[in-house]
C-alpha cells in the first residue's frame, strides 16, 4: 500500500506560512491542505478546513479535549489524513498549523501513528525576514496576544517562535517590506543548519518529498525521500548535544559562544539573569552550578525572558553501567569535549543579537564563574555556596 507524504508547515508568521502552502498546492497535482482553526476554541470547537489548490473542499469541527485545544488537533488530524489516505487521491497532505502550534508536538503524533499508511515528508516554518526581530523580541504571552492555545498556555510570543524557527530543517522565506541584509543574517545565525528556500518554490516541493513535474522542470533536486526522523530531531533540541550556532559577525548581527569548564558560583549567576537573559536577542545552551554538579541545566531565553530548568544528569555523575541507557547521540557528544576532572560538565552558550555586546557579555558571564578561591575548596566546599536558584528550579507547590 502506497503512505501519503505529509508536509508539516508552520510558523507565526501566517502570510508567510499562506504563500508556503499555497505554493505547495500549486506545484503538486492532488495535495491538499488541512488546517485547523484554534481561534475557536473559546466556543468549544476547533474549526478544521480541507483545501486544494482551487480553494476549500471542505469543512468541519472537533470538539474541544479537556479543554485544550491542541489536544483536538491532536485526536483529530491523525484519523482525517488516514481518511485521506485510504481514498487514495491524495499525492501530498499538507498540514498547515495554527500560529502558535508548534511542529514537534504534531510531527511526533503523526510519526508515532504513520504505520503503513503515513509518512512524514519533512516540517518547514514559514519565515518573513521582516518579522523576525520584532517577534524574537516580543516578550508578551500568546493570550494577550490572543494565540493561546489553551487557558493554561503561558507561553511568550518569542520563545514560541524561536522553537518554531529552530525546531525545523527547512524554512520557507518571504522577505516582507523593510526586510535587509541584517535581517538576513540574523535568521542565518540563528539556525545555520537550515535549508531556506523562498516560500511558494517549486524546490520546496522536493524538499517535502514529492517529485512534482513543475518542479522536476525547474531543476529541482530530486531522489527518494527517507522520511523525518522525530528522533533525530528531538535529539538536536535536547540541551546536552542541541547543535548551537556557531561564532559568527556579519552586518552589524553577532553571535558569541561563550564556553568554560569551571563552575558557575549560583549567587553571582542568579543576580546576573536579568541582565543576561536582555543581552541578547535569543540565548541557549547548557550550564552548571557549583551546588548542583549532577544537573545539567538548559538555559533558553528569547523576548527579554529566560527559562532555566534541569535537563537530566551529566554524563559524568551516572555510573559506567547506566551509559547504556542513554542514547548513542548524547555518549557522542560528551566524548567530543570529556574533560579528565569534569567529564561533560561545561558551560557551553550561546548568544545571538544585534549590535551584541560580544566583551561586555563575556565579562559578566566570566564574571559569575567560581573564583580561584573558591574553585580550589573543591565539590565539598561548594556544597556549602548560597543556594540561590533552589526558588526556581524546586518551587514549593
Amino acid at each position: 500500500m502506497r503512505r501519503l507524504p505529509v508536509v508539516i508547515v508552520g510558523g507565526l508568521h501566517s502570510a508567510a506560512r499562506t504563500e508556503a502552502v499555497e505554493g505547495l498546492l500549486r506545484v503538486v497535482p492532488g495535495s491538499v491542505a488541512l488546517h485547523h482553526d484554534l481561534a475557536t476554541a473559546a466556543e468549544g470547537t476547533v474549526r478544521r478546513t480541507l483545501r486544494d489548490a482551487s480553494g476549500e473542499q471542505a469543512s468541519g469541527d472537533a470538539p474541544l479535549v479537556n479543554d485544550c485545544a491542541c489536544c483536538a488537533l491532536r485526536e483529530d488530524l491523525v484519523p482525517e489524513l488516514v481518511r485521506l489516505a485510504d481514498a487514495g487521491l491524495t499525492r501530498l497532505a499538507v498540514v498547515e498549523l495554527w500560529d502558535s502550534v508548534e511542529p514537534r508536538a504534531m510531527a511526533e503524533v503523526i510519526a508515532a501513528h504513520a504505520g503503513d499508511r503515513l509518512v512524514l515528508g519533512n516540517v518547514v516554518t514559514a519565515v518573513d525576514t521582516a518579522l523576525l526581530l520584532p517577534c524574537l523580541g516580543n516578550g508578551d504571552d500568546l493570550a494577550d496576544a490572543g494565540l493561546a492555545a489553551a487557558a493554561t498556555d503561558r507561553r511568550t510570543v518569542a520563545d514560541t517562535f524561536a522553537r518554531q524557527l529552530e525546531y525545523a530543517p527547512v524554512l520557507a522565506v518571504v522577505e516582507g517590506e523593510g526586510a535587509d541584509d541584517a535581517d538576513r543574517a540574523l535568521l542565518t545565525q540563528l539556525h545555520p543548519t537550515a535549508l531556506r528556500v523562498p516560500a511558494g518554490a517549486p524546490e520546496l516541493a522536493a524538499l517535502a518529498g514529492v517529485e512534482p513535474d513543475a518542479a522536476l522542470a525547474a531543476g529541482s533536486h530530486g531522489g527518494s525521500h527517507a522520511g523525518f526522523d522525530v528522533a533525530a530531531a528531538a535529539a538536536r533540541q535536547h540541551p546536552a548535544c542541541a547543535l548551537l550556532p556557531h561564532e559568527a559577525d556579519e552586518c552589524g548581527v553577532g553571535t558569541l559562544v561563550w564556553r568554560r569548564r569551571r563552575p558557575f558560583h549560583p549567587e553571582r549567576l542568579y543576580a546576573a539573569l536579568e541582565d543576561l537573559a536582555c543581552a541578547a536577542a535569543r540565548s541557549r545552551g547548557r550550564f552548571w552550578l557549583a551546588d548542583r554538579p549532577d544537573t545539567l541545566l538548559a538555559w533558553d531565553a528569547a523576548g527579554g525572558a529566560l527559562c532555566v530548568e534541569g535537563a537530566g544528569p551529566w554524563l559524568a555523575s551516572l555510573p559506567e553501567a547506566a551509559w547504556e541507557l542513554v542514547p548513542p547521540v548524547r555518549r557522542a557528544a560528551a566524548s567530543l569535549d570529556w574533560h579528565p576532572v569534569h567529564g561533560d560538565r561545561c558551560q557551553h552558550l550561546v548568544f545571538t543579537s544585534p549590535a551584541l555586546d560580544r566583551d561586555g557579555l563575556a565579562r559578566l558571564l566570566d564574571s559569575c564563574l567560581l573564583t580561584d578561591d573558591e574553585y580550589a575548596t573543591g565539590p565539598e566546599g561548594w556544597k556549602a555556596l548560597p543556594r540561590a536558584f533552589d526558588g526556581l528550579l524546586d518551587p514549593v507547590a
